[in-house]
């Protein structure tokens, strides 16, 4: 006959103590250590793993007095934050501003404006340098060509060489985008009843943004802020080919140069790496203590949605921000196509400039076809794993009292916190020591963990800014009314976190779709995508082709946002613009 413990027992027992909600966030935080804080354990200890005669090993601190006294390192340090700290101080102004002014005034063509700044961050960054360069390239770029034309003189003034280029670059690229998409959500959910009664009150509308909306929105200016200076500060492709003509060099080149040497100096670039890494710490620190020092409640069920009229000035905004949007979209995209049909890349003065041959060679090549599946698998399975996996840490982080749950949001943090090559590497080495996870090595599955990694940051602080703004009234009242779990999910939680939740997804398909760096060291034959291809022909010195499937990546990219912009209107996630 089976012992039946007595009451008293039980109810010592700790396993009785262990409610369903903290297991679960147990088992979260499990994962989260053994897919993060276990791969930068391995990175931590090759940083100090030396091999001593006779392939001994014992550990040092060689790797790291050889990093620092590598030539070139402090100058790469220097343009590194030169570049960072200018880009941010020109693209972060102008995307408040636009965010501000597409969510919160009565300006004009707001879809078109949206759609501007969602083409220009689906763009891969390397094809459209390719053809701002084919407008801004000193010697045969079409500017100059038409300035020396108009003007009598022997060469144009432009030179995307230079820092001003690189940082034009950076600008034109993304940075003003992806900043506007994580904050126009925020600027969507922010209750217009505080602004209106500061008005009544007799503030100024300068002083209500002062004094209201900035402090209300400070969460995701900090969110967005750390994300843009941690992607910024591992910006690599821009910097690869625009600064070596004139010896600028940034960090994550500098690692570039350590992993091509022969044989390849891995414990380095590792050390590098975690210099990054560690020069991040204090500012998720930072970001972490402002977001839990207030509460930045702003949608409730008394929410209500106050526009500002613009009046004279509504034209005039809409005239400039759609010109900067047209000039960050639909100019690269022109001379990304026209890459594609140039007989041979950046010369206009042949006899037949001009040809279909590329893009038969593409389309007809069986590899292309293979790697536009794995493409698609890789991206789609990215984006729906990723969803749910950072609404799950963000909902720990924010909507329960887990113990743990400024860890596994710390976590969260550091995949964006060490360049994709670093990241890249750590995870090959999890994957080749770890019996458990061998055999998936090779596959389409190692590339997807490496994509939801690489994307982790910025989904769950996304998620998170906007679930800050939720309080809790409304899931209360779904509770008291007798709505279960399930529909208050359905019918209150998941249209109001719609919006941000679709554009994660769409965020973490495009990241997936033109990633290069972290999934490069775990590519195969069989799982490579059209990024890599795109690389791989680049390498190859056939630009042409590469442009060809730049545009194929632009196609599928916004193909998939017209799809999910779709399914938002099915559902009802008006706030999807």
């Amino acid at each position: 006959m089976a012992e039946v413990a007595s009451p008293g027992a039980a109810a010592r027992s700790p396993f009785r103590r262990l409610r369903p909600g903290t297991l679960g966030a147990s088992v979260v935080l499990l994962v989260m250590l053994v897919l993060v804080a276990y791969p930068l354990v391995l990175l931590v200890e090759a940083s100090f793993l030396v091999e001593g005669a006779g392939g001994a090993k014992a550990y040092g601190f060689e790797l790291w007095r050889t990093a620092w006294d590598a030539p070139g390192l402090v100058p790469s340090i220097v343009n590194t934050f030169y570049r960072v700290v200018v880009t941010e101080v020109i693209a972060f102004p102008a995307a408040i501003l636009i965010a501000w002014a597409v969510a919160r005034t009565d300006l004009p063509g707001k879809k078109l404006i949206d759609a501007f700044f969602w083409i220009a961050f689906f763009l891969p960054a390397l094809p459209v340098l390719m053809g701002w360069i084919l407008l801004f390239d000193p010697q045969y770029g079409l500017a100059n060509q038409a300035w020396a034309y108009l003007f009598g003189v022997e060469k144009g003034p432009f030179d995307i060489y230079t820092f001003s280029g690189i940082i034009f670059a950076h600008i034109a690229a993304r940075s003003v985008a992806a900043k506007y998409i994580f904050l126009s959500p925020a600027f969507r959910n922010l209750d217009g009843a505080m602004e209106e009664a500061s008005r009544i009150a007799g503030a100024s509308p300068l002083r209500t943004l002062l004094r209201i909306v900035i402090p209300v929105l400070m969460p995701a200016f900090l969110i967005t802020l750390c994300i843009s200076l941690i992607h910024s500060l591992e910006s690599f492709e821009i910097e690869l080919v625009l600064g070596p003509p004139t010896n600028f060099y940034v960090f994550s080149t500098k690692i570039y140069q350590f992993i091509q040497e022969d044989p390849p100096m891995f414990g380095v670039a590792t050390v590098l790496g975690l210099a990054i890494l560690a020069s991040m710490l204090p500012l998720i620190f930072w970001q972490q203590y402002l977001s839990h020092q207030r509460s930045y409640v702003t949608v409730t069920s008394h929410f209500s949605l106050n526009i500002l009229r613009l009046r004279g000035w509504r034209w005039p905004t809409f005239a400039t921000i759609a010109a900067f949007g047209t000039l960050i979209t639909v100019v690269p995209v022109v001379f990304l196509v026209m890459g594609t049909f140039m007989s041979l890349y950046g010369h206009f003065g042949l006899a037949e400039a001009w040809t279909l041959d590329h893009w038969e060679t593409v389309l007809a090549d069986p590899p292309m076809l293979r790697a536009t599946g794995n493409t698609l698998i890789m991206g789609g399975a990215a984006a729906l794993f990723g969803v749910f996996w950072y609404s799950l840490v963000a909902y720990i982080s924010v909507r329960t009292r887990f113990a743990a749950r400024g860890v596994l949001d710390f976590l969260s943090w550091l995949p964006a916190s060490l360049p994709g090559i670093i990241l890249g590497l750590a995870l090959l080495w999890v994957f080749l020591n770890v019996e458990l996870f061998q055999p998936l090595y090779g596959t389409i599955v190692v590339l997807v963990v490496a994509c939801i990694l690489n994307s982790i940051s910025t989904g769950v602080q996304l998620v998170k800014s906007n679930m800050v703004q939720l309080g809790r009234d409304l899931e209360e009242a779904s509770f008291i009314t007798g709505g279960s779990w399930a529909y208050t999910f359905r019918r209150i939680v998941l249209p109001l976190l719609g919006p941000v939740l679709i554009a994660v997804g769409l965020l973490t398909f495009v990241s997936a779709a033109r990633n290069v760096s972290t999934i490069a060291m775990l590519v195969a034959s069989d799982n490579r995508p059209l990024a890599m291809l795109q690389v791989d022909h680049i390498v190859d010195g056939t630009f042409e082709a590469g442009a060809v499937v730049g545009v194929l990546i632009v196609l599928l990219t916004l193909g998939i946002a017209v799809i999910a912009r779709m399914i938002g209107r099915r559902f009802g996630f008006s706030g999807l613009r």
